[in-house]
């Protein structure tokens, strides 16, 4: 007969479960089996897809750098004036300017810059460095002249780079700050009855000088055209503001570079005011 000395004895004469091996209890099964087969292959595709995550991640972040810094143009090359070098001259005019001009197989420009300008540039209804260009076409073809993306650079103040003055938008500033000014000059003297002859005459006088610059801006400064055979010359001012926190008192000399993009090269004026110390111009008195 055969005895059950309870839950101990069944324990005892059982399969070990110390091992952990329940083989021999479980009943088998081939999904299990089918899993741990696979095992080495799921391993290998995980770690494919976090490569190929890895790849698209950084691909994204690569399309995003590009679209947030914008691809920069290549910067043309510069034919930069030197004295003493081929197809570069000098000369000091009786009308107070001194020339520099560079001349090409295709073209010639000469800057001219009034050897006072310094002591003019505060002088004017509004605040501005000017320089005079002169473009000769010596070309079978066109050639495309645009003024508007000139710049001067002001050396002895930081390298300061200013472009130039668009003349319509520099015309309109100057009418607003002339009716400004004249709104104030009748503010003033409703305050002040005494000062009315007094700055009605400054009012004469200011707006005089204001019709007179903006006839300049309309008719002198020079705008983009297309130089050809036809029509080979070109003949105008550039403006540049001198209002930057960086442009303070005039230095002894002053240095600048004016930079004209033209004919797929970035032609450099490199200059000073005045042209060699102690330098000075006697101009010649108009007949």
């Amino acid at each position: 007969m055969q005895t059950d000395n309870g839950p101990a004895a069944r324990l005892a004469v059982g399969p070990s479960f110390v091992g952990g091996d329940f083989s021999a209890i479980l009943p088998h099964n081939r999904a299990t089996d089918t899993l741990i087969e696979m095992h080495p292959h799921i391993t290998c595709f995980r770690a494919t897809l976090q490569r190929v995550i890895v790849v698209a991640l950084v691909s994204s972040l690569g399309s995003l750098n590009a679209r947030a810094a914008p691809w920069k143009e290549k910067a043309p090359p510069a034919l930069r004036w030197a004295e003493g070098e081929p197809g570069c001259t000098f000369s000091r005019g009786d009308d107070g300017k001194y020339r520099y001009a560079l001349w090409t197989s295709g073209y010639g420009v000469i800057v001219a810059v009034d050897s006072q300008e310094l002591e003019k540039v505060h002088r004017r209804v509004e605040p501005f460095f000017s320089l005079e260009l002169t473009v000769r076409y010596r070309g079978k073809d066109n050639l495309e002249l645009a003024p508007g993306s000139a710049t001067l650079e002001f050396v002895r103040h930081y390298k300061v780079v200013q472009s130039s003055l668009d003349p319509e938008s520099f015309a309109q500033k100057t009418q607003n700050d002339a009716d400004e000014r004249d709104h104030e000059a009748q503010r003033e003297i409703e305050k002040h009855p005494e000062r009315k002859e007094e700055r009605e005459k400054f009012l004469q006088t200011y707006q005089k000088e204001v019709t007179e610059f903006l006839d300049f801006l309309t008719k002198r400064t020079l705008t983009s055209m297309t130089l050809d055979p036809v029509n080979p010359e070109a003949n105008g001012w550039l403006l540049f503001s001198v209002n930057s926190k960086w442009i303070g008192g005039w230095k002894k000399p002053e240095e600048f570079v004016l930079r004209l993009p033209l004919a797929g090269r970035m032609l450099e004026f490199p200059f000073s005011l005045p042209a060699a110390q102690g330098d000075l111009i006697l101009r010649k008195r108009p007949e």
